[in-house]
């Protein structure tokens, strides 16, 4: 991502407070998104957003919002502007973001999310506010208390829409945009831009100005990202150890596809000697946020995570992202190594991959429009060409199957009574009881665990 060093904030029209709250801050110029999206947003109108994550987005809205609410007054129980997060952290950031812009203004924000004392969040609203930060769920328990006055709205922010639609908040923006006045102004911010988003951007906004400073689903430039191929998910652990040692790791993020393997993941890395901590969904948020000021703070190197983190979460200077699984939905793939690389600095992601990941791996190639380069050394000198040549595994595989199966037939019906495949349709069956993270699709034997069948020693012990 480029800045361009002929334009500073002071050309976009923002106030004298912000502009030197922007300065002790240390920033000089805006982002491609910060520099189109605030002089619109500062004359009132509608703005579709679309860029990348780590552009600096939240700061695109933030910055504008403070000058346009600088001339009013919020009243008890009815917050003058509205900014819909999908998750908790997401929200503190934001609320982070008018601390440090906003400090030299009289406005007052209040976060309304899960997990913490609905009593104080009450009691913040009764002192008014001029901007509430808050998770769809919780405004709308709290609205059905008759605790929020929605009546007096004149900006709703909806950000990263895209997460909102994987993690299920469409009926619930719908719900909460039936309940504002219909003369505001909408500011819609998302990474990506899917048909159903696209919808619901053409309900919300009226004569919309779209401001996108990237392609679609596109990776940011200065993120060299590679695949790290194994024979199998046991194999993981010391192919991470390998790239550990020779990279310049300051810190990283490690990605799961389901919680119950960040455990086991997280026991790894410290067992070899490295700082690290989990941070997913089931965790109450008191533990997330210690988790995640822990990794700010430097008291933590590597943070294993869910898909909970993938999104809008900002560290300055994350050196590395390491994907254990590759994700189920290639967008996700975007977001995740987009944690490092963030505000022109670089950044470096490796993926590890099975060869039963090789559709998962073939969707996201498409999806970015390039090929992923191989990281050498290690297994990748052997395993490459499979993945090269992976299409007309699975039929081979199919056959191998079928001709198994009808030998255990003539060797008396063994499956027929309860064999194998009866086994391990059994052990599937809890996935329908797991969480949202965790009720993914599963094709075969794709992302099948972090250690595979064969839990290495050193845990069998723990």
């Amino acid at each position: 991502m480029e800045f361009k060093e002929t334009v500073t904030f002071t050309d976009l029209g923002l106030s004298e407070p912000v502009l030197r709250a922007i300065k002790d801050v240390g920033y000089e110029h805006p982002t491609p998104i910060q520099e189109q999206a605030i002089p619109i947003v500062l004359m009132c109108r509608d703005v579709l957003g679309l860029a990348q994550t780590g552009t600096g987005k939240t700061a695109a809205f933030t910055m504008p919002m403070i000058d346009i609410l600088a001339g009013g007054r919020a009243k008890a129980r009815m917050p003058r502007s509205l900014i819909l997060s999908p998750t908790r952290e997401l929200a503190a950031q934001i609320a982070e973001n008018f601390d440090q812009y906003g400090k030299y203004h009289p406005l007052t924000h209040a976060l309304i999310v899960g997990g913490t004392s609905m009593d104080e969040q009450i009691r913040n609203l009764d002192r008014g506010v001029d901007v509430l930060i808050a998770t769809p769920g919780r405004l709308l328990d709290l609205f059905g208390r008759g605790k929020i006055l929605l009546a007096d709205i004149k900006i709703l922010v909806i950000d990263e829409a895209d997460r909102m639609l994987d993690m299920g908040f469409i009926p619930d923006l719908e719900k909460i945009a039936s309940l504002l006045p219909p003369i505001r102004q909408t500011l819609f911010f998302s990474a990506t831009m899917p048909p159903e988003i696209k919808k619901l951007a053409d309900r919300f906004l009226v004569n919309p100005k779209t401001v996108s400073v990237s392609p679609p689903s596109s990776t940011a430039a200065n993120v060299e990202h590679f695949l790290v191929n194994v024979s199998h998910a046991q194999n993981k652990s010391a192919e991470f150890y390998r790239i550990f040692l020779q990279e310049d790791v300051k810190n990283a993020f490690i990605f799961c596809n389901r919680k119950r393997d960040i455990n086991d993941v997280c026991k790894f890395i410290r067992s070899k000697g490295i700082k690290a901590d989990k941070l997913h969904g089931d965790m109450e948020q008191s533990e997330r946020t210690v988790a995640l000021n822990a990794f700010k703070n430097d008291q933590v190197q590597v943070l294993v995570c869910s898909d909970v983190a993938a999104r809008g979460l900002d560290v300055q200077g994350m050196s590395h992202v390491f994907n254990w699984d590759v994700p189920f939905h290639a967008e996700d793939y975007v977001h995740r190594i987009g944690r490092t690389g963030r505000a022109g600095a670089t950044g470096r992601a490796f993926t590890f991959s099975t060869p039963n990941d090789f559709k998962a791996v073939a969707q996201i190639q498409k999806l970015i429009g390039k090929k992923i380069n191989v990281f050498g050394g290690g297994e990748n000198a052997v395993v490459e060409a499979s993945v090269e040549s992976n299409t007309e595994k699975p039929k081979q595989e199919h056959k191998k199957t079928e001709h198994s199966g009808r030998g255990n037939r003539r060797g008396g019906g063994r499956n027929r009574r309860g064999g194998k495949p009866e086994q391990a349709s059994a052990k599937t069956s809890p996935e329908k009881r797991q969480s949202h993270e965790d009720r993914q699709p599963i094709h075969g034997e794709e992302n099948n665990g972090t250690f595979g069948a064969d839990v290495p020693a050193f845990l069998k012990k723990g």
